[in-house]
């Protein structure tokens, strides 16, 4: 790639930053965060495993998969809204939060607890889960690219031209 600058033509084939369709910011996080969610949740099941023997590894994942599937619906719903409302899907992702503590607590005390269920593991499962997932979600929006301005307007005549 060589640079065009004297005729002001784009370098390469394509313009800066084009790959191709842009993808969702939610959909992003989802992958990230499910990605280090499942790995944390693994090497917790084995050291469950480990000290527990089968119990433990399924009162963690079960833990895990009940904050994942949480998780995971709020960014969904930041990934609907945000097509046509993508201020707005900030709002909502937050509003979202509550409703998943509320949700997590009604399946818990609805389902009650397995006679299979280990509580430590459960709640070891949960937490750790929990934190990988937001550390997850923290550095995807750190990296992402939101503009949070409108790019001024040129002014008449290009940009060289004071008024």
């Amino acid at each position: 790639m060589t640079s065009n600058a004297e005729t002001g033509h784009p370098s390469g084939k394509r313009g800066v930053g084009a790959v191709g369709k842009p993808s969702s910011l939610w959909l992003r996080l989802l992958l990230l965060s499910s990605v280090a969610a499942l790995t944390a949740t693994a090497v917790t099941c084995v050291i469950a495993a480990f000290m527990n023997g089968g119990q433990g590894p399924l009162s963690a994942a079960f833990g895990a998969v009940l904050v994942m599937l949480f998780f995971g619906i709020s960014l969904l719903i930041g990934h609907f809204v945000g097509r046509n409302n993508p201020s707005g899907a900030v709002g909502l992702f937050v509003a979202t939060y509550f409703i998943k503590v509320v949700g997590f607590a009604v399946v818990l005390f609805v389902l009650g607890a397995p006679d299979w269920l280990h509580g430590r593991w459960f709640l070891i499962g949960a937490v750790v889960t929990v934190v990988f997932w937001q550390a997850a979600e923290i550095y995807g929006f750190s990296k992402a690219r939101l503009q949070i301005y409108n790019d001024p307007e040129e002014q008449k005549g290009g940009p060289d031209v004071s008024a």
